[in-house]
This record gives structure tokens, sequence and C-alpha cells, in this order.
């Protein structure tokens, strides 16, 4: 191994040692001797690196843009889509991910605050939304710059929260339903049926109904031709033939009424 080799890997360490750090205890409780005493570097290969807590905690940050590269998808709302939900399965495992998002949501604590994290990703959502308006996937009334920005707030908010309910176990669950909500608003009623959100029973939060197998959005809901129901009474009515009436019980026949006035005669003989 290369003395350029060593360095990137010592460096590397230290970063994922760092981002263990930050993410358990945030950038105010971390310090430089608890990253040391994990990673087993001395203090000097360390500063060599980096030359303080905030220089490590950037490069944290910078590190989460390895998960912004979208996937290559001939649909572009469909790679739009697909970045989110990959996004949101690596918080639930990459360390570093998770201590970017947290030091980014946090940053005032160790810098002034910056709004770079944000605009990257939405400049990548901005570019992916373009060329979708560029092959015609777009409604005419969206605007990229503005979906962005939406896209990246509510993305946003919904980890927060599903990292406070549910340490981000239900966090694909919460994306896909922002989608389902969000794509009748953005993409051309033919392409709906053909945006697919994949989705996982186990990733559901507790009480919430998930059914088995992808997620289409669909332009318009089929709904079934409403039938009445009809009284078994009342098909048997529209046959006169098939009605046999029953006189009530409390009503009896004239000729039952007209006999029981007759004197009994006895048998005839």
């Amino acid at each position: 191994m290369g003395q350029q080799d060593r360095a990137a890997r010592t460096r590397r360490v230290i970063v994922e040692t760092a981002a263990a750090v930050f993410d358990e205890l945030g950038y105010e409780g971390a310090s430089t001797t608890e990253i040391l005493a994990r990673c087993g570097l001395t203090r000097g290969a360390l500063y060599f690196h980096f030359p303080s807590k905030e220089a490590i905690a950037d490069a944290v940050v910078a590190a989460q843009a390895e998960a912004l590269v979208p996937p290559e998808r001939p649909v572009k709302l469909q790679a739009a889509i697909d970045l989110t939900l990959s996004f949101a399965d690596r918080l639930q495992h990459d360390t570093v991910l998770r201590a970017a998002v947290r030091l980014t949501l946090g940053q005032a604590s160790f810098k002034h605050p910056d709004a770079l994290p944000y605009r990257s990703s939405a400049d990548v959502i901005r570019g992916l939304l373009r060329e979708a308006e560029a092959g015609g996937e777009l409604l005419a009334t969206v605007e990229p710059g503005e979906v962005a920005q939406l896209i990246v707030g509510s993305f946003t908010g919904i980890q927060l929260l599903s990292q406070v309910y549910d340490e981000r176990r239900d966090l694909r669950y919460r994306v896909t339903k922002m989608w389902k909500y969000l794509l009748p608003g953005l993409a051309v009623p033919g392409l709906l049926p053909r945006l697919a959100l994949s989705l996982s029973r186990e990733t559901a939060p507790t009480g919430a109904r998930v059914d088995d197998g992808p997620r289409v959005v669909s332009a318009a809901p089929s709904v079934p031709p409403v039938v009445p129901s009809v009284p078994p009474v009342c098909r048997a009515a529209s046959s006169p033939a098939a009605v046999t009436r029953a006189p009530h019980p409390r009503i009896r026949r004239a000729d039952d009424v007209a006999a029981a006035r007759l004197p009994h005669r006895g048998p005839a003989v």
C-alpha cells in the first residue's frame, strides 16, 4: 500500500469514527479525545489530516454528497423518487450519513448556519426535474426550482419526525406517502401509472395500513359502479308469477267467516 493510500485510509477511519461520535453525542458532546480513543490514532496523526474538530465535522457533512448521486433511469421523475428512497434507506444504517444530517440540522453549534448542504440536495433534484420537464414528464404548471425546494424541505421534516417517532424505521414509508400526494400535481396523467413506489410491510409505522407489493400512483382510482342492493321481496315482486300472496295471520278469509256463522247441520247424508 502506497503512502497516499495509507493517508486516504487513515482519513476515512477518522471520518467514520468521528461520525459515530457525532451521531451519538452531537457536536457539542463530541471531543477529539473521544474520537482518538475510538480510532486508536495519535493526536499528531489526527491533526495531520484535520486541524480541529470543526474541520472533522465539515468532512462528515461533505460525505453526504456520496448519497446524492441519482440513479440512471429512463424516466427522470422515477430517478428522483428512487434517489429519495435510497437516501432514506441509507439513513437507517449509514453512520456517516446520519451524522452528516444531524450536523446539518444542528450546524449552528459548530459554525454559522450554512445552506450549502440543502442547496446541494436541491440542485440534484432540480436537475432531475429539468430533465423530466424536457422529456415531457411534468405538467405545464410545474416549476422545477420551486418543486425541488419543496421536496428537500418536505424530506428534511419527514426524516426528523421519523427519527423522533420511530428512530427512522418508518422513514421509507413516510417518504412514499410524500410522493403519493405530490406526484398527481407534478406528473402528466399518462405517466402516473408507470411511477412505482416500492414499499415493504416492515417499514410501516404501527397501525398504518400497507398493501403488499409495489405501489403505483394512479391518475384516477378505479371505482367499481355502485349497484343498489335490492331486498329479496322486491326482486320477487318484479316477477308476478313468482309471488304468492299469503294472508296476514290476523285476517280471516270471507268464506271462513261465513262458514262460522252457519248452523252446524251435521254430516251430509
